[in-house]
């Protein structure tokens, strides 16, 4: 494995170098395999007294990141790495630079009130997640190991400390440029520069490089949220400390997947507003994008362009989304009315509550069961009758539609990180049983492929039409 710490060599006011407080008697949960083979990580190297915090290899340079942001729509000053480290930087086995990032190293000089530490139950959902978003084809964070340990922390009770290993392709975010912006502006052009070297080099031979920088963020950020929304993937915390600068998912708090169709779900017990539901995430983007173009200002660009550059978020976002949501029903974005169709399938599903993955599932195939679902089945008609036009539209006349069923098998899928499910894995694993995260994490890994000897009824199930939508905590 080749290390390459790029970052460390920046400015030492944009880090604090320091080791991890290792965690005491460490417990391997799971080691992913399918990540260590992109990393080619060396299978001597003993992982788990890595993630644990016991070992740091030779070349490795641990260091709390200082960035800032606004949380909940405010300015919330100087942030940074509260409880992770960036241990290194590394080239996988295709060259790309990629970050090994670990999650509940201890205290930094950015832990504010925070105690450093992560515990079991969040770090299980956050391993989860990553390896779902990752397997399901959306750009995102993952994970390399997961331990637990006997390191006590208190949170609304007391847990066990964890530690996650996370790897992505960089842990920059929107607030970095932030905290450069108020705290120490002369770095602002060096380190601009840094981030398109090392993640936008294409923009170097641009006009203007810096524009065409604001530009390339907000594509991958409206792709990023495109994809989040066709799978039904609500982030629960979109603050701009949690947006990454290359469009990647980072930071897994209280998120969850839509089951029942309710688009203004607060998932997030701590947002009372509802500003980071589901259906407000394309809009949210779009504000956290205006508000790090104006750190951008101080590199000689001027207001008008970057509005400019701003409203190519929501065409962007649409291309990216209307493309995939012909794609989830099999048919072509450039067919007329297909996305009107996609809208009317959505309003169906909100007004029926149905399962919002199941849904898309049953139209590749059990259309009776989605119509039994159904309490107004006139307008489930309607639906399939504007559908099947478009259908014999799209080509499927003479033939019965096997390849555009199994295009749709390819875009829908079978299996979603349910709440119940990372539930289930947790109580497992705080009773010192981790096959549950093992199940899951093979489960997740093919979501698309039906695998009757690997699923549980839960799996595809979504809570029941009179029970309470869960509110994930912030505390982790």
């Amino acid at each position: 494995m080749q290390i390459d710490n790029r970052y460390a060599q920046l400015d030492p006011r944009l880090y604090h170098r320091q080791m991890p407080e290792p965690l005491k008697n460490p417990v391997a949960v799971h080691f992913n395999p399918l990540v260590a083979a992109e990393l080619d990580w060396p299978a001597d190297w003993d992982w788990l007294a890595i993630v644990a915090g016991q070992t740091v290899p030779d070349g490795f340079a641990p260091l709390a990141m200082a960035y800032a942001g606004h949380q909940f729509g405010q300015w919330a000053g100087q942030l940074g790495d509260g409880r992770g480290l960036l241990l290194a930087q590394v080239r996988d086995r295709n060259q790309r630079l990629t970050d090994l990032h670990l999650k509940g190293a201890g205290l930094t000089p950015y832990s504010r009130m925070g105690d450093g530490r992560a515990v079991l139950r969040s770090s299980i959902r956050e391993y989860l997640a990553g390896h779902a978003l990752n397997c399901l084809g959306i750009a995102s964070s993952n994970a390399l190991g997961l331990v637990s340990s006997d390191t006590p922390v208190q949170r609304e009770t007391l847990e066990r400390g964890a530690a996650v290993l996370r790897v992505a392709d960089s842990h920059i975010r929107l607030g970095h440029f932030e905290w450069i912006n108020r705290f120490a502006p002369e770095l602002l052009k060096p380190f601009t520069d840094h981030v398109i070297e090392q993640y936008y080099p294409e923009c170097k031979l641009a006009e203007s490089p810096y524009l065409a920088f604001a530009a390339a963020v907000i594509d991958r950020t409206a792709q990023m949220i495109a994809d989040w929304q066709l799978v039904g993937f609500a982030h629960g915390v979109m603050n701009t400390d949690n947006l990454s600068i290359t469009g990647s998912t980072l930071d897994f708090g209280p998120f969850g997947f839509l089951e029942r169709f309710v688009p203004d779900w607060i998932n997030n017990h701590s947002d009372q507003q509802g500003r980071y539901v589901y259906q407000n995430q394309p809009s949210i983007a779009h504000w956290n994008l205006w508000v790090w173009l104006g750190q951008l200002l101080r590199l000689d660009l001027n207001k008008e362009d970057l509005q400019t550059a701003l409203a190519t978020f929501e065409p962007l976002f649409l291309q990216y989304y209307g493309a995939g949501l012909a794609a989830k029903l099999g048919l072509s974005a450039e067919q007329d009315g297909v996305f009107e169709l996609g809208m009317q399938f959505l309003n169906l599903l909100k007004a029926e509550k149905l399962d919002y993955t199941n849904s898309f599932r049953f139209l590749s195939g059990d259309w009776l069961k989605l119509r039994d679902d159904c309490i107004d089945v006139a307008a489930f008609d309607r639906f399939a009758t504007d559908y099947q036009a478009l259908i014999v539209q799209h080509g499927d006349r003479g033939n019965d539609g096997a390849e555009r069923r199994q295009a749709m098998n390819r875009a829908n899928p079978c299996y979603v990180l349910r709440n119940q499910m990372a539930q289930t894995a947790i109580e497992q694993a705080e009773a010192g049983d981790f096959s549950e995260v093992d199940r899951l994490f093979w489960l997740l890994a093919t979501p698309f492929d039906i695998q009757p000897e690997r699923e549980r009824p839960a799996d595809r199930q979504p809570p029941e039409l009179d029970q309470a939508l869960v509110e994930v905590s912030c505390s982790s």
